[in-house]
């Protein structure tokens, strides 16, 4: 009888120990795509939808996830600013200091007003970005974003815009180490959003 308790005690013993080396040992597995090594986010200044500049560098101390798209957009990015939107809830108090930075792929179209009044229905804290298309084509480069208008001659749109989906986050001190692909759970983006936050203030 003493034997089988000392057992059961020390199967109970190398179970908790288990738990706890998984909960703290070894590197944090990124949910979405790992940049190798990380590298510092491409500065940059556009001009937001109320017509203020808007710079890359001045948001040290935040987690900042933009995005590129567009508001005739017909699926992608109605889809992924909803998630930021949901992603932006579950953050609690870190909210504050999470900013989620739109920009456009089609200023011909996305007029400042026009851009306002989008991002704002997904998240009154969301900020929609603008500039000429010099300015624009410099952070594309920069940041490896693909642009095509396709011409839609049938249509009353007449043309739309393909792009790269993904989302590019940097941390508080300004590096990117994970990308977010359309495809990740709302979950998986809160997760690394939190790990950004944890290694940005080491």
């Amino acid at each position: 009888m003493k034997y089988q308790l000392r057992a059961t005690w020390l199967v109970a013993l190398l179970c908790a120990l288990g738990i706890m080396l998984s909960a703290c040992g070894g590197p944090y597995e990124w949910k979405g795509g790992a940049v190798n090594p990380p590298a510092t986010a491409p500065d940059f200044t556009l001009t937001t939808s109320d017509g203020q500049p808007w710079t890359l560098s001045q948001q040290r101390g935040k987690v900042v996830a933009l995005f590129f798209g567009y508001t005739y957009c017909p699926d992608v990015c109605p889809t992924t600013l909803s998630d930021l939107s949901k992603v932006s809830k579950q953050l609690g108090g870190d909210a504050d200091n999470f900013e989620v930075a739109f920009v456009t792929v089609d200023p011909e179209r996305d007029t400042p007003e026009r851009m306002q009044k989008y991002v704002k229905g997904f998240n009154t804290a969301f900020v929609g970005l603008t500039g000429t298309q010099e300015e624009l084509q410099k952070v594309y480069k920069a940041y490896g974003v693909y642009v095509e208008k396709q011409d839609m001659p049938n249509s009353a749109l007449k043309y739309t815009v393909n792009h790269t989906g993904l989302i590019y986050t940097v941390d508080p001190a300004g590096k990117m180490k994970v990308l977010f692909r359309p495809d990740m759970t709302v979950d998986d983006m809160v997760s690394d959003t939190r790990q950004l936050f944890a290694q940005g203030a080491a």
